[in-house]
């Protein structure tokens, strides 16, 4: 093995080594038994992030413009506050926040099933505390969504 390979598969991680090696990991979603592409399939990160930043923006501007009488050094922790209620009230009720809606996801149960209002709270305050949120398993799911047995799924 020459210096190139070995650092391609340090830059590259784990699974593409062990891809390298010969290791099935099957498509993202596939143990949860999602289908790989369409509907109900497990949503990609890069829509998943555009769906927070539209929430995120929705959430600032509320906060601005309601709650913090235009003190911008009060308006971030207003905005988090906003964001949980917005997320406890939208995915506990109809399964999405507005941002999730324009861009076709929905959070659902690992069984495909509505989540229930604890859990939803659950994902909430570990998706406000952030660090959970950039924590990934192998398909894709943040920590936050596993604590709560949830799944971003395409509608």
């Amino acid at each position: 093995m020459d210096n190139r390979q070995a650092i391609g598969s340090w830059i590259s991680g784990p699974r593409a080594a062990a891809e390298d090696m010969g290791v099935e990991f099957g498509y993202r979603g596939q143990r949860l038994g999602l289908p790989e592409e369409g509907p109900g399939s497990l949503a990609r990160p890069g829509r998943r992030f555009a769906a927070l930043f539209i929430d995120w923006a929705l959430c600032m501007l509320v906060a601005y413009g309601l709650l913090s009488d235009g003190r911008a050094n009060a308006t971030s922790n207003w905005a988090l506050a906003v964001f949980a209620v917005l997320s406890v009230l939208t995915v506990g009720t109809v399964g999405f926040t507005p941002g999730k809606r324009l861009l076709g996801l929905r959070v659902v149960a690992e069984d495909g099933g509505r989540l229930s209002l604890p859990r939803v709270v659950l994902r909430t305050v570990a998706l406000v505390v952030i660090i959970p949120a950039v924590i990934w398993d192998r398909d894709g799911r943040g920590l936050h969504d596993r604590l709560a047995r949830a799944v971003q799924v395409r509608i």
